[in-house]
């Protein structure tokens, strides 16, 4: 399969990252999406009259191949689902995309990462807190991912440069230009330590309806999303809806009852849909993150196995033994199980005594 193909397969209209999904489920791979009869792609569920028509009118194709060159021109990499460079905690999240557009030097797959948003508007408050958070996270091995965008955006990819901490911008259009304009030279500037991603081709324009689209990307990248500065609606509060849903941990920093930019961290909080941290420790403290001078060598002597074991919970197990500890999104890639029924099997586990359950949803054998 190659990667016309793939960037064929975005170029369809109609179809999006989940019916996409759907049709690979049914066909096992693009050539044989693109070989089906309209009769068999009708069969396939989402898939109508009109859908199936324009796949097989291959009206995309030239899209397609002009796509193709722009990528090849501008050293752009295509990420395709299946790659190994793809990232793997977006790849969990069922509504994916099938294909990613980087422009960058770091992996997509760190260590561990951190998504920071805010308002467009941030306060001098809102900024210090977030430059005094990067400084202080630096010695934690993190990727930074936001947005690009105006405010606790451009600031927390300032000051990961500043710092020399990897930073990624995700964009809510193709990469054949910035926005904002303003931050132009900042987007050049982390082409040197980190990178630009998109799932927009070239020649879509920074659009209001892609913003959301964006924001499940930035929270899907992540281990934890970290609301800076946030009013009461606003892109901050659905990236971290997004990442709720996504099982991820949020985190907000509290403010000022009276300040109109703190009102939405605020109210994240009471509801408990994020955790107040004040500043890099507490969120250490929470995820269960060592600094890397304090990170000790895994033991040698690996966990005895239980006898009374089913099959699943012997798979959870050969996996977390070899790392001795595994966070549930890397647990969830290597099984290939739906949430549901890895929630139950790491249950049952639980009960059992095999593994504990630790902060930062990682898991560990007793």
């Amino acid at each position: 399969m190659n990667i016309l193909d793939k960037i064929a397969l975005t170029k369809i209209k109609g179809i999006g990252p989940k019916l996409s999904r759907t049709l690979l489920a049914y066909c096992g791979s693009v050539d044989e999406i693109f070989s089906c009869s309209k009769k068999q792609l009708m069969a396939i569920p989402g898939i109508g009259e009109a859908v199936a028509s324009t796949i097989l009118s291959k009206s995309y194709l030239k899209e397609a191949e002009e796509e193709y060159h722009f990528i090849q021109k501008h050293n752009i990499q295509a990420l395709w689902i299946e790659d190994k460079e793809y990232p793997k905690r977006l790849k969990n999240c069922e509504d994916a995309p099938l294909l990613l557009y980087f422009k960058g030097n770091t992996s997509l797959n760190p260590f561990r990462s951190i998504s920071i948003v805010g308002t467009r508007n941030a306060t001098s408050y809102g900024k210090k807190i977030c430059e005094e958070f990067i400084r202080e996270i630096k010695d934690y091995d993190v990727l930074i991912i936001s947005g690009l965008a105006y405010g606790i955006d451009g600031a927390a990819h300032r000051e990961a440069l500043k710092n020399h901490i990897p930073t990624v911008g995700v964009l809510g259009h193709g990469l054949d230009r910035i926005y904002p304009l303003a931050h132009r030279d900042l987007a050049t500037k982390m082409l040197d330590n980190g990178g630009l991603l998109t799932e927009f081709p070239s020649g879509t324009s920074p659009d209001r309806q892609n913003f959301p689209m964006r924001n499940r990307i930035i929270a899907g990248l992540a281990d934890v999303t970290i609301i800076v500065e946030a009013a009461l609606q606003g892109g901050a509060l659905i990236t971290a809806e997004i990442a709720n849903t996504y099982n991820r941990d949020v985190c907000a920093f509290p403010g000022a009852i009276d300040q109109h930019f703190s009102a939405g961290c605020n109210y994240l909080i009471k509801t408990h849909r994020a955790h107040l941290i004040r500043n890099a420790e507490d969120l250490a403290y929470l995820m269960n993150w060592e600094k890397r001078e304090d990170r000790k060598p895994l033991s040698k002597q690996l966990p005895l196995i239980p006898e009374d074991m089913t099959k699943d919970e012997k798979k959870v197990f050969d996996f977390i033994r070899e790392s001795e500890q595994a966070s549930i999104d890397d647990i969830a890639l290597h099984c290939d199980w739906p949430q549901s029924k890895l929630a139950i099997v790491l249950l049952e586990m639980e009960m059992k005594g095999i593994l504990i359950s630790l902060p930062g949803k990682t898991y560990k054998l007793i």
